[in-house]
């Protein structure tokens, strides 16, 4: 078994256009030993599809996982602490997708995303809070900024992941831990039409562009540094100004 220094577990990993990816390889370029976890089948049932290898590069460790077994969460943060010794930042950026409205949705889905997206992630905590973790990042969707009425198990599922946060926050906060939730906004990971990517990007208040992957990672790259530690449980927007875009002229 190897110490090392700074050891990282990261979800959702996958595509390679994705905020998960993009995480994992500026951590891993900060020196990080970084173990990443993706679960390819949901991206292949997606319109934007799956990838046909698996992500690889220099400092990352990756393994398939699917979160909507309970019993996965403590497994992945058991295998990680005894390959590296210790675990220091969890970054749970994984997320099950999905488009059902009021009239569409089904009880089956509200619980898979239910499962996957929030319980998942506070098993992932609970168990990374037994081996002494002192960063965990959280992921949300922008739903506490705008509605959602199209996918409401994905919006119910990170509401509620955002909601716990300062929750979780002060459970951890005794242990010199911090976490923290990141809502990364209109992100270009591929899945947007050309209609969509134009409008977004005409609204966005800083640039006419949408946020980008490296915008997140290096949001979440601050947050598990030392220079983060007196900042817990908060839910910062970085998004560009998606969230005020009603109170900029001309957006």
């Amino acid at each position: 078994m190897e110490t090392v220094s700074r050891s990282a577990l990261v979800t959702g990993i996958s595509r390679r256009v994705g905020i998960g990816w993009t995480v994992a390889r500026r951590l891993a370029a900060d020196g990080w030993t970084v173990d990443g976890t993706g679960w390819p089948p949901h991206d292949d049932e997606m319109p934007w599809g799956g990838e046909s290898t698996d992500p690889e590069f220099p400092g990352l460790d990756w393994t398939a996982a699917d979160l909507a077994d309970p019993d996965v969460p403590a497994r992945l943060v058991e295998a990680h602490v005894a390959e590296h010794g210790r675990l220091d930042a969890l970054v749970a950026v994984h997320a099950r997708s999905s488009d059902q409205s009021l009239e569409t949705v089904t009880a089956a889905e509200m619980d898979r995303s239910f499962a996957v997206n929030t319980r998942a992630t506070v098993l992932l905590v609970q168990a990374a809070a037994r081996v002494g973790v002192r960063r965990v990042v959280l992921f949300t969707t922008g739903v506490h900024r705008d509605p959602m009425p199209t996918e409401l198990p994905y919006a119910l599922s990170k509401a509620a992941l955002q909601g716990i946060t300062t929750s979780l926050a002060a459970a951890l906060a005794p242990l010199g831990a911090t976490v923290n939730c990141v809502n990364p906004g209109p992100n270009d990971t591929g899945y947007a039409d050309a209609d969509t990517e134009r409008f977004v990007a005409g609204r966005m208040p800083l640039e006419p562009r949408w946020g980008r992957p490296a915008d997140t990672a290096e949001l979440v790259a601050f947050l598990v540094s030392d220079a983060a530690g007196w900042i817990t449980g908060q839910t910062i927007d970085s998004d560009g100004g998606w969230g005020i875009r009603s109170g900029v002229a001309g957006r």
